[in-house]
């Protein structure tokens, strides 16, 4: 979902086991006793997408490597437009009507959240899914893959759906009681509304809270105690975050989301302070920040600095446990509930990633 994601090669190889041993020394991995803990159950994550999203790779092997590696939570994508690509039943092709159940009149494929959900669920992964994609028929422009809807009431409406299937009282866990009960309450509302590439063609602060606000209202009414989670936001995220403010945000969410993408380790944390100095401003000071995306990709000896973070496998891994140790003793100043590592695994690159020159805090 971020630069992470298309530039990573394999399971980030050393780094990934940089971050077992990491997880393991903090006592983030699930034999520690929890008064043992110097982190939060579910603290050290990761992204989950990439070819994790289909069924080429075994996602049980997989999740039981993420497990025994130290991981505890996984953000995965929720596709709206390969949910709900018809925006009714007389468009769905007689062939594949058998996929799709009904939902408000929109013929709804749950298959792809599901299979996710059930995975994380059966090793007890905590998970936080981020809802993207306009299907075609509810984009504000067709010609843009990443136009965000053009009613935020239709989107609004799947949230509300995925809350209910989801959530505490979802139909989801009444249908699959061979599973452990782990329903999901926090609920992120896109992803990166400040980079053209995902809201486009131009960003909006107006448009992504006149968004927010549509969703917001329709988590709680399907979960009062549901969190709201702000969109990650990357590039000059502390500029992004006052822009949001500025149109309105206050309110409409319960946990911030940042991607601090940045060469230096030392980046990171400073990116983090300037967001929440902004919050702070504002007067959001408790509300807690999750790291949603964070990394350098393993593709610098193929792909060189494009973005400006590309590490090779080395250099991927020692930044890792730099980094791991640093945002662990700076949670409790900065609020910092999890981070979350982008990406698992990765094919090797994703060529219509465009680059802004402001990805990243060098």
């Amino acid at each position: 979902m971020g630069r992470g994601h298309g530039l990573c090669r394999g399971r980030l190889a050393l780094a990934l086991a940089c971050m077992a041993v990491v997880a393991l020394t903090s006592a983030a991995a699930a034999a520690a006793s929890a008064a043992g803990r110097s982190v939060p159950q579910g603290f050290v994550g990761v992204n989950w997408n990439g070819p994790l999203d289909g069924t080429a790779l075994d996602g049980d092997s997989e999740t039981r490597l993420m497990v025994r590696s130290g991981i505890e939570s996984a953000r995965f994508p929720i596709y709206w437009n390969l949910a709900q690509p018809y925006a009714s039943w007389t468009d769905v092709p007689a062939g594949q009507r058998g996929r799709f159940v009904d939902v408000g009149g929109v013929p709804t494929d749950f298959s792809g959240s599901d299979r996710t959900v059930a995975l994380a669920a059966a090793r007890r992964v905590n998970a936080l899914p981020v809802v993207l994609l306009s299907p075609s028929w509810a984009a504000r422009d067709r010609t843009q893959r990443w136009s965000p809807p053009s009613d935020p009431a239709t989107y609004a409406r799947f949230l509300g759906a995925l809350v209910r299937r989801y959530g505490p009282n979802g139909s989801f866990w009444a249908a699959r009681p061979d599973l452990p009960r782990r329903p999901l309450r926090d609920w992120q509302v896109w992803n990166e509304p400040g980079q053209r590439f995902f809201w486009a063609p131009k960003p909006s602060a107006k448009g992504y809270v006149t968004l927010l606000r549509a969703s917001r209202k329709a988590i709680r009414k399907a979960d009062p105690k549901a969190r709201v989670v702000l969109a990650g936001l990357n590039a000059l995220a502390w500029k992004a975050l006052s822009g949001l403010y500025a149109a309105a945000a206050r309110g409409l969410f319960d946990v911030a989301a940042v991607h601090p993408y940045s060469l230096k380790v030392g980046n990171v944390v400073r990116i983090i302070e300037l967001f929440r100095r902004v919050m702070v401003k504002h007067g959001d000071r408790s509300l807690p920040i999750v790291v949603t995306e964070f990394g350098w990709p393993s593709s610098f000896s193929t792909t060189g600095r494009i973005y400006g973070f590309e590490m090779t496998e080395r250099g991927q891994a020692k930044r890792a446990t730099e980094v791991l140790p640093r945002l662990a003793a700076e949670r409790r100043r900065l609020g910092i509930r999890r981070v979350l590592w982008e990406t698992w695994i990765s094919n090797d690159r994703v060529k219509d990633y465009p680059s802004t020159g402001r990805d990243c805090a060098r």
